[in-house]
């Protein structure tokens, strides 16, 4: 029978419409598939096998750096890609990026839609090129219709990626492919190189912090520490 704790203890449900709409929004909420990998290539590998499937024609996507997706002329043979393509699309020094804006034209191609059959990096840097479209930022508009995403482990571990890469594992399935290395690419999410003239040059700074009576009891630590590892 009905309980007598809630408002089916009347025998009827309370009639709330806002509890009705987000009813039907959580069952409109179908999870994405986020399959991380070690490196480039297995996404390749796995695009391939995905191929043979019956779902092959699956809505997906894969997100990659600008190392293996940026087609400009100049920014892609730079060693500052990051740096320069946000420069462009900022239009800092009056130019900007024809590619970027051609966009639209890679992401409604019908060799990229739910119809055709699953493709890789490979595949969607050539066509980027034919259409003179960023292969780059398409592989992110296409994330927001995909029902699969593949991208290598930092993208879901570190989250300075997630976030500049709008990727939001709540409520998500997360597939971990040779999990085993997981470790390794966490110690390097959290690490960084520094040489010792680096050292050096913050040690001098921090000096010049601590005479000066200046957040003496922050920088003091932080001195103790430049000090030691020189």
């Amino acid at each position: 029978g009905p309980c007598t704790e809630c408002s089916c203890s009347s025998g009827k449900e309370a009639k709330d419409p806002s509890h009705t709409k987000k009813k039907e929004s959580d069952q409109l909420c179908i999870p994405k598939i986020f399959f991380g990998t070690r490196t480039h290539k297995q996404i390749s590998q796995i695009s391939r096998e995905l191929k043979r499937t019956a779902y092959s024609s699956v809505p997906m996507t894969i997100l990659s750096s600008r190392d293996y997706t940026c087609i400009h002329p100049v920014v892609s043979n730079s060693s500052k890609r990051s740096e320069m393509c946000v420069e462009l699309l900022e239009g800092k020094h009056g130019k900007s990026c024809s590619y970027y804006h051609g966009v639209h034209k890679l992401i409604e191609h019908h060799a990229l839609q739910p119809v055709c059959q699953a493709w890789d990096i490979e595949d969607l840097v050539s066509l980027g090129r034919k259409l003179r479209a960023c292969p780059y930022f398409a592989a992110r508009e296409l994330m927001v219709g995909a029902d699969i995403v593949f991208c290598p482990y930092n993208y879901l571990l570190d989250p300075q990626i997630r976030d500049s890469m709008d990727i939001n594992l709540k409520d998500q399935v997360v597939i971990l492919d040779e999990a085993h290395n997981i470790e390794d690419c966490a110690r390097e999410s959290v690490s960084f190189g520094v040489t010792e003239s680096q050292l050096r040059a913050a040690r001098e700074e921090l000096d010049l912090m601590v005479s000066n009576n200046i957040r003496q009891k922050h920088h003091e630590p932080l001195q103790a520490v430049c000090c030691s590892l020189i």
